[in-house]
């Protein structure tokens, strides 16, 4: 049974629509900040808050240009400052005086960089199939796929089409897994197609020179450590493209207070409903009451 939420709507300073799902819970222990993929939305969190919530608040948020967040005016709008920009207004409009963080990708790296405005504010961080070291194979892989394809007849036609796009991240899923994952990432056009739940405008700042969307020119291994003091969670995909398992050690070497778990048979990115990654996120929050 889907767990009870609320969708929330607020409007950035450049009049962009974002759109976050509140999911009741305790009030006693910190909230679970929910930051989506580079293409995905705040259905990527059904499952996570149909399992955490009412024990915990889940906030679940679409970064603008995603799902029922509105596109952006100018396309150059969408990298990771200004994310971090919009995140730091839904934290405020939501109220969220305690939280942790649970980023998959994108989100974790605007997780990561988030401790700059809202040091006091976050209790801990989960990392999904990221870290401040990242494979470049990985991440031109993705590049090449924003904005490509996209148009099917049926929902059937499409969870075939994405099976066979994405065969090597998650080579064990059934049809029927297939199908759901298909519904998180796509909608329904006005004209009835199938269509990724994109602005596909995403991968414009890609394009520019010295690629201003990219996290290169952004200290992530002093980010990371500025969160020495407090608890983390690294999750790795054992197939991941982003995130080596060499990477992943060499976070756990540097940060004492970091916690790892690789999930296997799965690529970019976990969904965080494997039973390896649910265990360890259930012992990680545990120690938040």
């Amino acid at each position: 049974m889907e767990p009870a939420y609320t969708d929330r709507y607020l409007w950035t300073s450049d009049s962009v629509r974002l759109h976050y799902r509140d999911y009741a819970g305790s009030a006693e222990r910190p909230a679970l900040l929910c930051l989506p993929g580079i293409t995905r939305n705040v259905r990527d969190f059904d499952a996570f808050a149909a399992h955490f919530s009412p024990r915990f608040r889940v906030v679940a948020t679409s970064f603008r240009g995603r799902g029922e967040s509105g596109y952006a005016h100018t396309p150059l709008s969408y990298v990771p400052l200004t994310y971090l920009q919009d995140t730091s207004l839904l934290i405020e409009d939501a109220g969220l005086s305690r939280f942790v963080i649970v980023g998959t990708s994108l989100g974790g790296l605007v997780g990561l960089l988030l401790d700059v405005t809202q040091k006091k504010r976050i209790a801990g961080l989960v990392l999904n199939d990221v870290g401040p070291e990242m494979e470049e194979a990985g991440l031109a892989r993705v590049r090449g796929l924003l904005g490509r394809g996209g148009n099917w007849q049926s929902w059937l036609i499409a969870a075939r089409d994405i099976a066979r796009r994405q065969a090597d991240i998650y080579p064990d899923w059934t049809l029927e897994q297939w199908l759901a994952h298909a519904k998180r990432l796509c909608r329904v056009s006005r004209e009835g197609r199938i269509v990724w739940d994109y602005d596909p405008e995403i991968a414009a700042p890609f394009n520019l020179p010295n690629n201003a969307s990219s996290s290169a020119a952004l200290d992530l291994w002093l980010a990371l450590e500025s969160y020495r003091d407090r608890p983390l969670l690294s999750i790795r995909g054992e197939l991941s493209d982003i995130l080596s398992a060499a990477a992943q050690a060499r976070m756990a070497e540097r940060m004492p207070n970091l916690s790892t778990v690789t999930v296997p048979r799965v690529g970019h990115a976990p969904t965080l409903g494997e039973p390896q990654a649910m265990v360890a996120l259930e012992e990680f929050l545990s120690a938040f009451g």
